[in-house]
């Protein structure tokens, strides 16, 4: 590619190189790199790495040049293994075509999102499908590799890189219209650097435990579910049976979500609300829909104790993460969680940010009594209490039940629920949550005009951006709904990746992302300050987000030896560890007497 047919957008960056590795890859392990072919895209030059001169050599590309990628992490893991300088800045083409096509994927083919996918997306030659897989499971393999896999291998890597070479000038001349787009693509790259780190990191995993998890897997389910079902008669087996149900939730004092024809509503969303709110749910939660699925031996945890897996970003139409559900520890059931345990020596530290949807719908709304309702502290108590629903100086210790039902109603809303679903959500009749809506619309009529332009502006232009240009395309077939929150999600996703930017590149040791939160990890004598310093960064993240405005963290921290637990799933580890220790001792031979 000579300097003229170079992207107008890249003009001023100084060095493009487009690179690729060829890596082996064991689920948890960090890459063994096998080769590089890097190729600097304005004058032409190429540099072929194999094997041990990777180790040997120097980078290829100077620290200062724009690296060009497909699916950057994989690369710049390779650079973490080798021990090099990551590069200063970095287009992932990947990113930039999940931004082009993102709410338009029934136009991508087969090959989806992938690279082979996007080049078949623009009519441009590629490699051939079976030779390329042919060539990977070679690499796979492992060595010793001989002087025709050493040939074969660096041309297929190579082959890689005119693809980048061929597909950046096109899908960069679909993008560059956009206002700002060579910075904001620069700005997903970047996350794209933390991304790399993130998963270097890995969560640390209490090995030994989860060694003797597996191995008694199949008596402790089959233990858990008689259990369980013992203690909750609402079980015919292992199915739910609706009348005793309805019964239970009734002596428990749970207004259970219900369908619009009344019935209780059974579907996994309604299950995973209602365990936020009554973790005596959880177990129930976990014969229907987990215990029978779950497999411990999916966990992709590495010889060093610690759980790593690609973390997917950009993946979900919000722009989040869409790690794999059963191999990354914070996808399965809750419970699983309290595998998390800093190793000697370190702690670890969950901070998320609170009530992040609502401030952001104030912030991006301008509504101001909903901006004073979430600087209070407690956002729904405050509703509340403006909405006259609830006397001046009421708290949630003192109004719980009205705090709750306001609670469901302001999340609600940021869904576009309506009365009926409000009301089978509260087990109110429909009457009383159309008043709680039309409470509602009055106390934050500001954000109810926004709302609605939001999906008039989505209709009628076609599409929705985040602050730093995600887009969402809007079809005939996109919901409504959908459009109604996405501000508030893909926003919020870009809240996390600028805090995770600035906290890799403060040196802070980023175990993973996790929806609206992160896990870091630092020494025992430094995880206080090491906190403070992270909260610091992502109250800042959210200030650029949102022009100013502050969304607050809370932050748990844990010390080896303890173990991190997500308060949900207590009780079911609990039940889990005494089964455990209950099949270890029976197993335990008698000393002789």
């Amino acid at each position: 590619m000579s300097q003229s047919t170079l992207p107008k957008a890249l003009d001023g960056l100084g060095e493009v190189w487009a690179m690729d590795f060829e890596y082996m890859a064991t689920e948890g392990e960090r890459p063994d790199p096998v080769c590089c072919v890097a190729r600097e895209l304005r004058s032409g030059r190429e540099v072929r790495l194999w094997d041990e001169e990777l180790r040997r050599l120097p980078p290829p590309i100077p620290a200062d040049a724009l690296l060009v990628a497909y699916y950057a992490p994989a690369e710049l893991s390779c650079f973490l293994a080798l021990g090099w300088p990551m590069p200063a800045r970095v287009l992932d083409l990947y990113a930039e075509f999940r931004n082009f096509a993102n709410g338009r994927d029934g136009e991508l083919g087969i090959g989806g999102a992938s690279l082979l996918g996007a080049l078949a997306h623009f009519k441009l030659s590629h490699l051939d499908p079976e030779k390329k897989a042919g060539w990977r499971e070679r690499i796979l393999q492992g060595r010793p590799y001989s002087s025709s896999d050493r040939a074969g291998i660096l041309d297929y890597c190579a082959s890689d890189v005119v693809a980048l070479e061929h597909l950046l000038p096109v899908l960069a001349g679909r993008l560059q219209s956009r206002q700002h787009w060579t910075q904001h693509a620069l700005l997903r790259g970047r996350y794209m650097r933390a991304v790399a780190a993130m998963e270097h990191c890995g969560v640390p995993i209490d090995a030994a435990v989860l060694e003797q998890l597996v191995l008694h897997w199949d008596e402790i389910k089959a233990a858990l579910i008689r259990d369980i079902c013992a203690d909750y008669p609402i079980f015919s087996g292992t199915t739910l049976k609706l009348n005793l149900f309805e019964r239970w939730l009734a002596q428990q004092g749970i207004p259970w979500p219900r369908t619009e024809l009344g019935r209780l509503s059974l579907s996994d969303d309604a299950f995973k609300t209602m365990v936020r709110a009554y973790p005596i749910v959880a177990p129930i939660r976990e014969v229907r829909d987990n215990l029978s699925k779950l497999r411990l031996t999916d966990l992709a945890v590495g010889s060093d104790g610690r759980n790593r897996t690609m973390l997917s970003p950009l993946r979900a139409r919000s722009g989040r993460n869409a790690p794999s559900a059963s191999r990354f520890i914070f996808g399965p059931s809750v419970w699983l969680r309290s595998l998390i345990k800093p190793p000697f020596g370190r702690a670890l530290a969950y901070i998320d940010y609170t009530s992040q949807e609502i401030g952001i719908a104030a912030a991006l709304s301008g509504d101001e009594a909903m901006l004073r309702a979430y600087q209070s502290g407690d956002p729904y108590i405050a509703f509340a209490i403006e909405a006259g629903l609830a006397p001046p100086g009421a708290t949630k210790a003192t109004h719980k039940e009205i705090r709750n039902r306001c609670k469901a109603l302001v999340l609600g809303t940021l869904y576009g629920m309506q009365e009926h679903s409000l009301a089978g959500n509260l087990n109110v009749p429909t009457a009383e949550a159309r008043e709680l809506l039309r409470a509602h619309r009055r106390t934050y009529e500001r954000f109810w005009q926004w709302s609605q332009a939001v999906v008039d502006t989505a209709k009628l232009g076609g599409y929705l951006d985040t602050v730093f240009g995600w887009r969402l395309h809007v079809t005939s077939g996109t919901k409504p709904t959908s459009l109604l929150n996405h501000p508030m999600q893909s926003n919020g996703a870009e809240i996390l990746r600028l805090a995770c930017c600035y906290l890799v590149e403060a040196g802070i040791a980023v175990c993973a992302p996790v929806h609206d939160a992160v896990m870091i990890e630092a020494p025992l004598d430094q995880i206080d300050e090491v906190v403070v310093e992270a909260q610091r960064l992502m109250r800042r993240a959210a200030r650029i987000v949102l022009g100013g405005i502050e969304i607050g963290t809370d932050a748990e921290i844990v010390r080896h030896p303890g173990r991190y637990q997500d308060g949900r799933g207590i009780e079911m580890w609990d039940r889990v560890m005494t089964l455990l220790e209950g099949i270890q001792t029976a197993r335990v031979p008698r000393a002789a007497e």
